[in-house]
C-alpha cells in the first residue's frame, strides 16, 4: 500500500521532510499558516546539504477542515501550539491513520492520548539542523535522520513503511522499538544547547570552541543522562561526549528556542524542561 500523508505546520521541519516525501513522488498535504498564498502560487523552496530543489506545484492548505484523512500525519508544529490539535487533527484522521509527533520534549504523545484515546499515536526525533528562512523557503543546513517510534495503537507496520519512505526519498529514517529512549536521547542536545545559546546569547560553534562553555555543556548532558536512567530509559556512558563531537562538526547553528527568543515568540519550555 502506497502511504498518504499529511504535513500540519509546514516550517523547518515539515517543510523540509515533507518536501522530500513529495519530491519522491508520495501524495503530501501541506497545512501551511501564515504564507498560504505565497506557496500556492509559488510553491515550496528548499536549500538543501541533499540537493536544493523546488516543488512548483503543491497540496496547500490553510483550512484543516479542507483537507482529507490521510494514512500518516506528521506534527511539525512547535509544542507551544500542541492545543490547537483537538481542532488541526479531525479533519486529516481516518479509522487507521497514524499520528506522528515530531516534535522535540518529554509527554507530547501522553497528552495528546487524553484527548485522542482512541488514536495511533507515534514519536518521531528529528536530528537536524533545518530553519524557516522565508515564505515557502526552507533552509536545510545539517543532517537529517529521523528516528519514529510508537507511542499507543498497533500501526508499527505503518510507521515501517514511512521510514522505508524516508529513505528511498533520501532521508535517513530508523524505526525504534524504544520511543522513550530516543525522546531521552534527544534532550541530552537540546537541554543544554537550546537554553544556554539563549541564555548566552549564542550559537553551537561558539559554545563548542569555548573550553568553559564546553565543559558547561557537558556537565549538563550528564545530568540529562543521569535523569534519563533514571527514568527508565538507560543511554549510553559516551553519549554526552559523542554529541559533543557531532556539534564540533556541524555546521554553526542557532537551535528552533534561540530562533523563537530571537523573534519573541514563546518558548517550548513546557515539554523540554
Amino acid at each position: 500500500m502506497k502511504l498518504k500523508y499529511a504535513i500540519i505546520g509546514t516550517g523547518a521541519l515539515g517543510g523540509f521532510y515533507g518536501g522530500m516525501l513529495a519530491k519522491a513522488g508520495h501524495s503530501v498535504d501541506f497545512l501551511v499558516n501564515n504564507d498560504y498564498h505565497f506557496v500556492k502560487e509559488h510553491g515550496l523552496k528548499v536549500d538543501s546539504v541533499l540537493g536544493d530543489f523546488h516543488l512548483k506545484t503543491v497540496s496547500a492548505y490553510a483550512k484543516a477542515t479542507d483537507m482529507s484523512p490521510v494514512d500518516v500525519v506528521f506534527v511539525c508544529l512547535k509544542t507551544t501550539q500542541n492545543h490547537l490539535l483537538k481542532e488541526l487533527l479531525p479533519p486529516v484522521l481516518g479509522k487507521e491513520t497514524v499520528v506522528v509527533l515530531l516534535q522535540n520534549g518529554l509527554g507530547v504523545e501522553e497528552d495528546l492520548a487524553k484527548d485522542f484515546p482512541e488514536l495511533n499515536i507515534a514519536g518521531g526525533l528529528a536530528f537536524i539542523c533545518s530553519n524557516k528562512v522565508g515564505p515557502g523557503h526552507i533552509a536545510h543546513l545539517d543532517f537529517g535522520k529521523i528516528i519514529i517510534g510508537i507511542h499507543q495503537g498497533e500501526k508499527s507496520n505503518v510507521a515501517k513503511q514511512a521510514c522505508d519512505d524516508f529513505n528511498q526519498a533520501g532521508v535517513e529514517a530508523e524505526f525504534s522499538d524504544n520511543l522513550l529512549l530516543a525522546r531521552w536521547q534527544k534532550l541530552v542536545w537540546n537541554i543544554p544547547f537550546n537554553g544556554t545559546t539563549v541564555v548566552l546569547n549564542t550559537t553551537t560553534d561558539r559554545l563548542v570552541r569555548s573550553e568553559a562553555t564546553k565543559s558547561l555543556i557537558y556537565e549538563l548532558m550528564e545530568e540529562v543522562v543521569k535523569g534519563a536512567n533514571a527514568c527508565g530509559a538507560p543511554l549510553q556512558e559516551d553519549v554526552a561526549r559523542k554529541m559533543i563531537a557531532m556539534t564540533e562538526n556541524m555546521t554553526p547553528y542557532a537551535p528552533s528556542m534561540k530562533i523563537d527568543f530571537d523573534h519573541h515568540r514563546e518558548l517550548e519550555i513546557e515539554y523540554i524542561y
